[in-house]
């Protein structure tokens, strides 16, 4: 599949595009400026400590507040001219960007005696106009897109074939998610773990340097995806952006795009985008869904040796299970249904990943509707035991937000050391919460936090000359001050069956 690089057919409606977006761009500046005057916890606290900090900034908020507004108002006319323009080209549009970096090798011959091993990464780095993450206190969008890009893709990358790990299979003791024992696998700044229990995971402090998938949910903000693009180029030729069907569908106005972002060391064979029809309340705003990609890994005897990765983003608020519940069930149809389409005869299957933010967690009682889904019996979750019970070596990856620029976790290596202890976890990570979003005044204790985001893989069945096995997962500290989440990486060892 030979895929074009522009969402649009042709360059005219491509400036239709920008004319639309142009005159839409000041109500929008406004909007966001007015939003970005609410502070972050460390602003206050940065304004507290200043002399007269308090009654000038006061001041100050007034006054930019009056001369936003002011703007907004004289801008509405061209807004509402930019809407009528912008929604018709918006249903002409192909709901993904692609960015192809040229240089990169062919993909190599595959020897299917051998072993290799791929790592994936999933974050949650709330990359939306400034003023809309300060709901989540964070805000400098643009300083924080940079920053983000920079870290995900730290170095130019090695060739494939020089980091594939062409080793004999090793035996090893056969662990409860159909895989083996392997020795833990851990990142450069990891922390050393005991390797109680098969599958352990490790706190690292950077990514890892050899991540082959990388899927994001809320890249929002146009700016911050080119940034990402701009930077992740050079290390994985292949990326997927501005995920999303926007403008109005199923009688729903979607302002914003799914925020759904996948950068590939490997060539893209198919891509398709599925929109969730039943978003509500402020998350029908946003075109969620799914984003569904094969990637040619290489061949072996003729034969396309092929993997499958999914990246979502389900349902937000804690009350929405039986809507989470439907977003799955569709989900799990939508990726069988673009496996079926997209094999062809002969096709050797690696691996088959889920990555996202589910918005639920194995813990809280709020959320034993979607604990119990029919994913789990398709995809299996290493860090999962059972519904409402996690490995204890698994820990939340939803931080307090309201504390992320305290002292302890305002770093990479703080906040590495600090949940590193059961203390630093109820303290910095998000709790267990009831079906209404509250806390959970009855959850157990010590709770390990809220695991929303996954890495889920799919085991293979049949008579496939490959079987998946995890190497490691690490939840990754890296975005310490940056994002109201930790990232998680999944490394999985693509091994020939055992005779």
């Amino acid at each position: 599949m030979l895929l074009r690089e522009s969402p649009f057919p042709n360059r005219a409606l491509v400036a239709l595009d920008g004319l639309a977006s142009g005159l839409l761009a000041p109500s929008f500046w406004a909007v966001n400026r007015l939003l970005d005057l609410q502070q972050t916890t460390a602003e206050r606290r940065r304004q507290r400590q200043s002399r007269c900090g308090s009654c000038r900034g006061c001041t100050g908020q007034v006054l930019a507040g009056l001369a936003y507004s002011t703007l907004l108002l004289l801008s509405l006319p061209l807004a509402a001219l930019g809407l009528l323009l912008w929604l018709p080209v918006q249903a002409a549009r192909r709901p993904f960007a692609y960015q192809y970096t040229a240089g990169t090798a062919p993909a190599e011959p595959w020897d299917l005696r051998q072993r290799r091993s791929f790592t994936f990464i999933s974050a949650n780095v709330c990359l939306l106009p400034s003023g809309l993450a300060k709901f989540s206190n964070l805000g400098q969008t643009p300083q924080r897109a940079t920053y983000i890009a920079r870290h995900l893709a730290p170095a130019p990358p090695d060739p494939p074939s020089a980091r594939a790990s062409l080793v004999e299979p090793r035996r090893g003791e056969t662990n409860s998610y159909g895989g083996t024992l392997n020795t833990p696998w851990q990142p450069p700044g990891s922390a050393p773990v005991e390797a109680a229990e098969p599958v352990p995971a490790v706190l690292s402090e950077r990514f890892p340097a050899d991540t082959d998938f990388i899927c994001l949910q809320e890249v929002f903000e146009a700016g911050a995806a080119a940034c990402l693009r701009r930077w992740l180029g050079g290390t994985f030729p292949h990326v997927i952006s501005e995920v999303g069907a926007r403008g109005l569908r199923g009688g729903q106005l979607k302002l914003l795009n799914s925020g759904l972002f996948l950068a590939s060391r490997y060539p893209l064979l198919a891509v398709r985008y599925h929109g969730f029809p039943n978003g509500a309340r402020e998350d029908a705003l946003a075109a969620k869904g799914l984003l569904a990609v094969q990637v040619l890994l290489g061949s072996a005897q003729g034969q396309r040796i092929v993997g499958y990765v999914g990246c979502t983003h389900l349902q937000a608020p804690a009350g929405d299970a039986a809507i989470r519940d439907a977003q799955l069930t569709l989900g799990l149809r939508w990726l069988q249904q673009f496996r079926e389409a997209q094999e062809q005869r002969g096709d050797v299957v690696a691996f088959d990943v889920l990555c996202g933010d589910l918005n639920f967690d194995n813990c809280s009682r709020g959320d034993e509707l979607n604990q119990r889904h029919r994913l789990f019996e398709v995809y299996q979750d290493p860090c999962r035991r059972g519904p409402g019970q996690d490995a204890p070596w698994a820990i939340g990856t939803l931080l307090n937000y309201l504390k992320i620029y305290e002292e302890p976790v305002s770093t990479p290596e703080k906040l590495k050391r600090t949940l590193s202890q059961p203390a630093g976890q109820q303290q910095y990570l998000a709790g267990p919460i009831l079906s209404s979003g509250q806390p959970d005044p009855a959850a157990p204790g010590p709770w390990q936090g809220r695991r929303v985001d996954y890495v889920l893989y799919r085991q293979h069945h049949g008579a496939l000359p490959l079987q998946t096995e995890v190497a490691g997962v690490s939840f990754i500290t890296q975005l310490a001050t940056r994002s109201d989440h930790l990232p998680v990486a999944l490394r999985l060892d693509v091994t020939p069956v055992s005779p």
